[in-house]
């Protein structure tokens, strides 16, 4: 009978309690407190007064981030029952159900509210995370008799994220050229060439080695080669004109007799006296009476020969180190070699030839290749880098390269290519959004309603920031 009646008085104490305990919690605030995160809120106690003897209730408010599988548990508030409360004292000294961090409260009609704050070290993920509440009853024998969880906040951040707007190049017949010059000596009076004579050799190495450079390379075809001559202004015009006609005719029949390609792809002209050329080199020199001479050429109004001689005749000395150091350089011959590179279609090809030979490429082909990538990853920049590499001074080339770096907030990158973006609404948009972007909102938002109706993500953007600046 006395086993029958232990049995019974254990049930009894240990039966779990029949109604749901739920505690009030007041004034509850969860949000960034620089680089914190603060909870703060007052939970209500005075409903658990009657937590039998040996259980006990445990509030745990923990923060969790669902889509990102994030979660953290702040420390707990543990309302105890007379008997469990001292049992926990006795064997684990002030070790209790969840640790020592937590707020341990033995249930009685006397006991008082909690006031609970905690602050964490703010990361990242905590970015409009929620903060529940779990209520767990604990039994006598340990186990967990009630569980359950509601949402006390959210910690509603509201960044700005705007949209990103990179333009699509046109297409394009992708004709390219090639020039330089080469200072080919000829005897004098004469036109014919010696590959011998003085620095013939690397001179006329110079065009060669041009022109091999795009003959050699695969999916290119050349399609004119542009020889101009030039002779310097001391002497005669007529005889001038005769030199420079004669030797650029020889020079293009001495490189014509190396490669196999049609009469129809040469081309020449020629310059009898290289005023341009004598110009240019004054206005950058130190030469004491540069002035003067270039009075002469640009205003005397005379012809050629007459002012050669007013030149010569007015300064002499000048003249002299003029024909010994700066006349040759104005025997030279330009050249242009005009070529056309072949279109690419397919994409994995297009892809390779950005590491490889990124200036077989259509900033159109450079584009294409960018949409096989993530927006914004190492091979997405990759793409817009070198495509502006290969175009420095193209406008569509500097804006996706300015918005590239936008993406990846490289606000100093974005701002050295934006100025050669030119004026269109996406590059008006790319430098509102810079100036967002760095937090000047108020100077931001007119720019950004200006080009609102053209460019789509302009109008999310002004939608975000006014909702950021309200909150």
């Amino acid at each position: 009978m006395r086993r029958y009646i232990y049995l019974i008085l254990t049930m009894l104490v240990c039966a779990p309690a029949l109604w749901a305990q739920r505690v009030e919690v007041k004034d509850v605030t969860f949000t960034q407190s620089g680089n914190y995160l603060v909870t703060d809120m007052d939970m209500l106690l005075s409903q658990l007064d009657d937590v039998r003897t040996n259980e006990a209730i445990v509030l745990t408010p923990y923060i969790i981030k669902e889509d990102e599988g994030r979660q953290m548990e702040l420390p707990s508030v543990a309302v105890y029952g007379r008997t469990r409360y001292y049992h926990y004292l006795r064997n684990n000294g002030d070790m209790m159900i969840t640790g020592p961090e937590e707020i341990t409260v033995r249930a009685d009609k006397d006991m008082e509210d909690v006031e609970y704050r905690q602050a964490v070290a703010y990361e990242d993920w905590m970015d409009n995370a929620t903060l529940l509440l779990k209520e767990q009853t604990y039994g006598c024998c340990g186990d967990i008799l009630g569980d359950n969880d509601r949402e006390l906040a959210r910690n509603t951040v509201l960044r700005f994220a705007p949209k990103f707007a990179y333009v699509k190049p046109a297409a394009e017949v992708k004709n390219r050229e090639l020039s330089g010059s080469a200072f080919v000596d000829f005897r004098v009076n004469k036109t014919n060439i010696d590959p011998n004579y003085r620095n013939n050799v690397p001179e006329l190495g110079k065009i060669q080695a041009s022109i091999d450079s795009i003959k050699n390379t695969s999916d290119v075809e050349v399609k004119k080669i542009f020889i101009k001559g030039f002779a310097s202004p001391e002497g005669g015009l007529s005889n001038n004109e005769r030199l420079a006609k004669g030797r650029t005719e020889a020079l293009k029949n001495y490189v014509q007799g190396l490669y196999d390609f049609p009469a129809s792809t040469y081309e020449t002209d020629y310059e009898a006296e290289d005023w341009n050329g004598l110009i240019s080199y004054l206005e950058g020199s130190s030469l004491g009476s540069k002035d003067d001479i270039l009075d002469i050429i640009r205003n005397s109004g005379l012809d050629p020969d007459p002012m050669e001689w007013r030149i010569k005749s007015r300064h002499a000395s000048d003249y002299a180190f003029l024909l010994q150091n700066v006349y040759p350089g104005l025997r030279h011959s330009d050249y242009r070699i005009e070529y056309l590179i072949r279109d690419f279609t397919d994409i994995n090809e297009i892809k390779q030839l950005v590491r490889t030979h990124p200036q077989k490429l259509s900033l159109q082909e450079f584009y294409l290749a960018a949409q096989e990538y993530e927006a914004g990853s190492d091979d997405f920049n990759y793409v817009f880098e070198t495509a502006v590499r290969m175009y420095p001074q193209d406008e569509v080339a500097n804006l996706n390269a300015a918005v590239s770096a936008l993406n990846r907030g490289d606000l100093v990158g974005a701002e050295a290519y934006l100025p050669k973006a030119g004026n269109s609404p996406e590059a008006q948009y790319a430098r509102a959004l810079l100036t967002a972007l760095k937090g000047n909102y108020s100077e931001a938002l007119p720019k950004l309603r200006e080009v609102s109706s053209q460019v789509p993500a302009a109008a999310d953007a002004v939608q975000q920031i006014e909702k950021v600046v309200r909150y």
